[in-house]
Formats: structure tokens, C-alpha cells, sequence
């Protein structure tokens, strides 16, 4: 359901809504003054394992193709685990190195090498469009209708607000390709297909972003495809596939990951007007509404990026994800303290509640029916004729908050144009 007023909803006082984000503040602010030896070893240790599964993936695979013309028994085997370890290594960069160092997590270390501004991830999305869809759109505008639009990436209805077209009875085809080719779907997402199929996106900026679209794809397709499988020679075809194994096992996993942290029961949407004069407490409060977490332990939570505590990382974007777990215990003190839904389950359930929801919504409202309350009404708009839901450019939306991470181009991604 789409909220339009967080105040209303959490029937909280104006000044109760203040000192919640007085409180979340002191949060953030002990753990900046926390951050030390600890959290740079965290960090530099997931990267150095990361390496290592990548590296023993790549040299299995070789090893084995050549090793399997005098054994043949040991080639399958050793395209099994190199592509295991392929995939893990993909899926430890996206998740928990890349995304969180691109949101600028590790900045305070001033390293150059693990730096919001020179990290160029390994999926096909650009860093700098990603940083601007996700860090930028996504984070301030979190589940607002016509703002975010990770509401359904552009292709799927993921809120009983979004009007219901014939197109959309093919929803749980469209979910299942998205999943399958996720790298891909989130190299397009910046794009803003809708604003492009309405005529709204400028021509140049189009042509600029897929230029930086097929050099990113290019390269990816070049590594996995031709580089890597010409070093094992005839066997050049197993190389690439134990590679598409190890990409589609990344794609599957990021997709669950993330359609976990905002599309369960209990993850709420909000209406333009909650934009309208929001104070920076009003938004932690709607980063809370509009979040789920999951439950699991701390091998899971790595290779989710710690995103089973989706919650705190949109309260705290920026702050090292390896203290999510310690800020999750006093989030949720706080949220029973002023008796605030905090929405978490494990990974399965909220995975089959989101799942549901796709489903449900590929057909008409009038042949469901909603698995939320309904929202009370606001008192201040609730005679006002329906807005236009339409998506926003940048230049209609509000300016950036500094705590999301930074989006502007790096001078590499300069030098390209």
C-alpha cells in the first residue's frame, strides 16, 4: 500500500518523530567515531578471499581442461568447482565488496583502491550509472511511486498503486527472465526505459550512457567469453559454459537478495506527497516503513552483502556494513520503543511473499485482494484529485542527500567520452 503520511501512519507526534531521528543520529554517530583497524582488516580480508575464489576458479577450470587429455575423469570435476568458485567470487564482489564500497562505506579509509570514486565493478552495469540509479534514486527516494524506480525495474507491477495493463499478465515470465539475466537488467536501469518508451529522455544522454553500457558489456563478454575460454584451447566451449554457470549463479542470487529487502509483506510504499517538506527524521522513518529484512547467519549475511539487514543499510547507506548486525539490535530496540514495524523473516518466506506479490499484481486489483491495511487517509490532501505518478527526472527531483554516496563521474569515466 502507498503511504503519504509516515507521521500519520506510525500515529506519532511530531516531536516523537524528531527524537527518533535524534536517537538514529547518535547511532550513526558512534559508530563513525568506532570505525578503526577492525573494519579496514574486515574489508581487506573480503576482498583478498574474493581474489582467491576468483583466481582458484579460473585455474581449475584451465587446469582441468588441459589435465582431462591425460585424464579425462578429473575435466568435469574440476569445471564443477572452478565454476563454483567462479561463482562465489562474483557474487562476494557484487554483494558485499562492490555495492557497499560504491555507496562509499570505506571512504573514511582513504584508499584509493577501495574508494566509492575508482571502483569498477564485475557485472555489466557501469559503476557510475549505478551509483546514480541506486545510491542517488533509489536511496533518497526509497518506494516512492513515480521516484524510485526499483519499483518493478521498469518491467514489472510491484504496487497495487501502479495502473494494471494486459502487458503486465506476463509478469511472472518477465520475472523469471529478469532473474536469469539480472546483470543485464541492471545494465539497462539507469536508462529509465519509460521515460525513453513517453519521449521524456534527452537524446544525448541516452547515446552516452549506452556508449558506456556496450564498452562495460563488451568487456565482460570478452573475459568470460572469448579471453578466459581461448586459454583452454579445444575445450574452449565447457570454459564458457562452467563461466555462464558461475554468471547465472551471481544473477539468480543478487536477484533474490535484493527483491527480499523491499517487495515482502509488510514493506511499505509511499505517495508523492510524503516528499512534500520531509524532514531528514521523516526519512529515516520511511527507510524503516519501506524496508525488510532476513534472518540468517553470518556466512549468509556476507554473501548477501548484509543486505539481511536492508533496514539499517537505508538508514546508515555509508556506514561499513560489517556493523549492520550491532546497529540491527538497536534499531529494533528502538523501533519496539515507539512501536514501529520492523519487517523480518527468513530468507525463504520473504522471498515467497515477494513472489506472491508479482504474481498477484500480473492481474487486475478487483480479482485479489491486498495483503496490507489500508492506509489512513491524510487529512491535508485526502480531497485533492489524483497526481500524475509519472516518473521523475532528476531535475524534478529533490537534491541529493551527502550520507547516500556519491554518484558524480569519476575523471576515468570521463576520459571515455
Amino acid at each position: 500500500m502507498a503511504i503519504a503520511d509516515v507521521k500519520e501512519y506510525t500515529h506519532l507526534s511530531e516531536e516523537e518523530v524528531e527524537q527518533i531521528g535524534r536517537e538514529l543520529d547518535a547511532i550513526r554517530q558512534e559508530i563513525e567515531d568506532s570505525r578503526g583497524a577492525a573494519d579496514v582488516a574486515y574489508i581487506n580480508r573480503m576482498i583478498k578471499i574474493q581474489r582467491g575464489l576468483a583466481t582458484a576458479g579460473r585455474v581449475t577450470m584451465l587446469a582441468g581442461t588441459w589435465g582431462g587429455r591425460f585424464a579425462p575423469k578429473v575435466e568435469k570435476p574440476a569445471l564443477v568447482a572452478g565454476a563454483t568458485f567462479l561463482g562465489l567470487a562474483k557474487i562476494l564482489e557484487n554483494m558485499e565488496i562492490g555495492h557497499n564500497v560504491m555507496h562509499g562505506q570505506w571512504d573514511w579509509m582513504n584508499d584509493p583502491e577501495i574508494h566509492s570514486s575508482n571502483w569498477e565493478w564485475d557485472t555489466a552495469q557501469p559503476a557510475e550509472q549505478w551509483k546514480h540509479s541506486h545510491n542517488y534514486i533509489h536511496h533518497q527516494f526509497t518506494n516512492v511511486l513515480g521516484h524510485d524506480n526499483d519499483i518493478g525495474y521498469g518491467i514489472l507491477r510491484m504496487a497495487r498503486e501502479q495502473k494494471w495493463h494486459p502487458y503486465y499478465l506476463g509478469q511472472p515470465v518477465y520475472n523469471a527472465m529478469l532473474a536469469t539475466l539480472f546483470q543485464w537488467g541492471v545494465a539497462l536501469h539507469d536508462l529509465d526505459l519509460e521515460r525513453i518508451r513517453k519521449g521524456e529522455k534527452d537524446p544525448k544522454e541516452m547515446k552516452r550512457q549506452l556508449k558506456q553500457i556496450f564498452r562495460k558489456g563488451r568487456n565482460q563478454v570478452l573475459k568470460d567469453y572469448v579471453v578466459y575460454p581461448a586459454l583452454s584451447g579445444p575445450r574452449w566451449k565447457q570454459v564458457a559454459v562452467a563461466n555462464a554457470t558461475a554468471n547465472l549463479s551471481r544473477n539468480l542470487w543478487s536477484y533474490v537478495i535484493i527483491f527480499c529487502g523491499h517487495f515482502p509483506d509488510g514493506a511499505m510504499h509511499f505517495t508523492e506527497e510524503e516528499l512534500e517538506d520531509e524532514t531528514r527524521s521523516e526519512w529515516y522513518l520511511r527507510q524503516i516503513l519501506g524496508a525488510a529484512n532476513f534472518k540468517g547467519g553470518p556466512l549468509l549475511h556476507i554473501m548477501s552483502g548484509n543486505l539481511g539487514f536492508q533496514i539499517e543499510h537505508h538508514l546508515f547507506p555509508d556506514l561499513p556494513s560489517n556493523r549492520y548486525a550491532e546497529i540491527s539490535v538497536k534499531v529494533r530496540a528502538l523501533c519496539e520503543k515507539y512501536d514501529i514495524p520492523y519487517t523480518t523473516g527468513p530468507l525463504h518466506r520473504q522471498y515467497g511473499q515477494a513472489l506472491r506479490t508479482i504474481i498477484k499484481l500480473s492481474v487486475p486489483n478487483s480479482w485479489t485482494t491486498s495483503n496490507d491495511p489500508a492506509p489512513p487517509e491524510r487529512s491535508d490532501t485526502a480531497n485533492e484529485p489524483s497526481r500524475d505518478r509519472r516518473r521523475k527526472s532528476d531535475a524534478e527531483r529533490q537534491p541529493r542527500r551527502a550520507e547516500l554516496g556519491a554518484w558524480t563521474r569519476s575523471p576515468r569515466e570521463r576520459s571515455h567520452d
